[in-house]
């Protein structure tokens, strides 16, 4: 007697795309989605949609006709009611009186199952797609949106906003202010002045000292090998990419995000435009777009800002964690999953992780090489040693990664100051958060060009200042919050790098006439000799501190041809002074001027000679295609 074996039993579908069998889906491609939503550890209506299985139309489209409700794919009649950002985030909003019904529904994941299971309702509400229906608020409300974007933080944290006040009156506060204080220097007994001097001089000295003691902190470029989070285990990631006149890089930044090691279905990528952009939007239309990425056009308004733009989409977001690139960035790949898994272990009180920003066209000019040795020095040397010491990290404006539940608690970012990062890390710092290092590199390129160059530069330091004046309002209390060793480091970095321009010719001139012109007496007494035994030695710290990360920066590396640069630093620091002065000039000319940095000009790269050992967190193991498997009709961006 023979036996047959039964016919193998079809796996039960999920109910958010088991609807979709009735109208004709193949099949295979919602067995595929079942089983990329079990291995990612999400619905499978997200896998099917994410991975470009199903255009999101046409699935919405059959779940209107699944729940016998009204489909509207045209303009959407909103009635009274509708909010930014509650209407967009609740997926749901009025409908006028009179209209197909009462209200409109865009669902998404797990709710999209209950309306399925779900009792019908006598007067269900229409259904539109997600995108529709942003789309459909942002242009009947544009207003509301442009000023939540703007206005937001300082209407719930006006403390924490850039001054409303012109930043004449507060600079000019401050200029009185050390007026006053060298009167009154001037007017104190020799022995009072010459204690009054020492102390201010230690104080720099100790500002100067941080930049010397991160050299002894160990902070390699790659970490150890580590084990990544299983795709069910890892959260959602936005990644928020503001753009604005970028169609020359649209394509390998395309190819770039396109490469990003992570799950699609748990991918949540968000082109922002500006509305009067001419150039990048229609760059994008001429390439077609993996699912997973979503363009945002953000209503005119002002501030033009960068954080403006951030601000309008934050509400949007859907992930746990977010991350923000600029146009010309390429991340490496493994990027996002480290970043999960360092989140996973790290206590809450880290809310953000900095990645290593590279320079990747130094071959261009001197000037870009010296932009490469300070990027060198500042994050492969002094913010991963500030981020293991627990102090205030003035942030990079890219691949910081932070947990989207404290950026939303602190109202996102400042609109008004044109150095939002910085700002950020210093709020971040005052609410009780920590930043830790991410040693994963972000490709970056630097302006090859003077111009350019000092423009970009002028608007950083002009942003310094804005965060220097908005935080210095209450010095006392902020003090008290971030605490003693706090307080110094964050004054080392924010006024004090301000500062440090602003003297910095002044002292290199007088340093270089009393060196090599004048003869430095010595007086008999030792105290006499303090003032200026701290004066050589506060000068000496002071190029050491700015040169000696960057040389470290480049040995960790591998930079040893970079590292001979290093002899034009001092005359980089002259332009670095030269754009301080004139961020205090555009400050009270144009304190919102947002000075754009054009991309796409770089000859040269090294990108491919940055070092990556094997089996370190930067080379984590890939996902059989990039991004977590393209969909069909997915374009590889190579």
């Amino acid at each position: 007697m023979s036996f047959q074996r039964p016919p193998a039993r079809q796996a039960t579908l999920p109910p958010e795309i088991a609807f979709l069998q009735a109208e004709g889906v193949d099949g295979r491609l919602l067995a595929r989605a079942a089983a990329d939503a079990a291995e990612a550890g999400t619905d499978a209506a997200t896998a099917l949609l994410q991975a470009g299985l199903m255009a999101e139309g046409a699935y919405y489209r059959a779940l209107a006709r699944a729940l016998d409700a009204p489909y509207l794919d045209g303009p959407i009649p909103f009635g009274l009611g509708l909010r930014f950002p509650d209407s967009v985030v609740a997926g749901l909003a009025p409908l006028a009186p009179g209209a197909v019904a009462p209200c409109v529904l865009a669902p998404r994941g797990r709710m999209i199952a209950d309306l399925l299971d779900g009792p019908r309702r006598a007067a269900m509400p229409a259904i539109a797609s997600p995108t529709r229906l942003r789309e459909a608020v942002f242009a009947a409300i544009p207003e509301q949106v442009a000023d939540y974007a703007s206005h937001e933080l300082r209407r719930r944290a006006p403390e924490r906003a850039t001054a409303r006040e012109p930043a004449f009156w507060w600079l000019l506060v401050l200029g009185l202010g050390l007026t006053a204080a060298l009167c009154l220097c001037a007017a104190l007994p020799a022995w009072l002045a010459r204690t009054a001097m020492l102390v201010v001089q230690s104080l720099f000295l100790a500002m100067a000292s941080f930049r010397l003691a991160a050299l002894a902190i160990a902070a390699p470029v790659a970490a150890d090998a580590t084990v990544p989070l299983a795709d069910a285990n890892l959260p959602v990631y936005t990644v928020l990419v503001p753009l604005r006149r970028e169609a020359a890089v649209v394509p390998h930044l395309l190819k770039a995000l396109s490469a990003l090691d992570y799950p699609a279905a748990k991918l949540d990528i968000k082109l922002l435009l500006e509305a009067d952009d001419p150039e990048t939007g229609p760059a994008l239309t001429r390439i077609p777009l993996p699912a997973r990425f979503e363009v945002i056009t953000v209503p005119p308004g002002g501030p033009r800002t960068k954080p403006r733009a951030l601000n309008a989409a934050l509400p949007l977001a859907r992930g746990a964690l977010l991350t923000v690139y600029d146009a010309e960035d390429a991340p490496d790949p493994g990027q996002l999953r480290l970043a999960a898994t360092l989140f996973a272990r790290l206590p809450e009180h880290v809310a953000c992780l900095q990645g290593r920003l590279v320079i990747d066209n130094p071959g261009d000019s001197r000037l870009a090489r010296a932009f490469a040795l300070e990027y060198a020095g500042l994050f492969d040397v002094l913010n991963p040693a500030l981020a293991r010491c627990g102090l205030p990290v003035p942030l990079g404006g890219t691949s910081m990664h932070l947990r989207i539940d404290v950026l939303r608690a602190l109202n996102g970012w400042d609109p008004f100051n044109v150095t939002e990062d910085a700002d950020l890390g210093i709020r971040l710092a005052l609410a009780g958060y920590t930043v830790g290092d991410l040693p994963s590199p972000t490709f970056e390129e630097a302006p090859a060009r003077l111009a350019p160059w000092l423009a970009q530069r002028t608007r950083w330091l002009k942003g310094l200042i804005q965060t220097s004046l908005t935080h210095g309002r209450r010095p006392l209390a902020n003090a008290r919050s971030l605490g003693g060793l706090e307080t110094l480091c964050a004054a080392a970095l924010v006024p004090g790098t301000v500062a440090s321009a602003l003297a910095y010719p002044a002292c290199l001139a007088a340093a270089a006439w009393d060196f090599l012109v004048l003869d430095i007496a010595a007086a008999p007494a030792f105290l006499d000799n303090l003032p200026t035994g701290l004066a050589i030695t506060l000068f000496g710290t002071g190029l050491a501190a700015l040169i000696l990360p960057a040389l470290l920066g480049c040995a960790r590396r591998g930079w040893g041809d970079l590292a001979r640069s290093s002899v034009w630093m001092p005359l980089y620091f002259l332009l670095i002074s030269l754009a301080a002065w004139l961020a205090l000039a555009e400050l009270l000319r144009a304190p919102e001027r947002w000075n754009k940095t054009r991309h796409g000009l770089a000859r040269t790269s090294r990108r491919g000679r940055v070092h990556r050992p094997a089996g370190a967190p930067g080379a984590l193991r890939h996902l059989d295609s990039a991004g977590g498997g393209r969909g069909a009709g997915e374009r590889d961006f190579s």
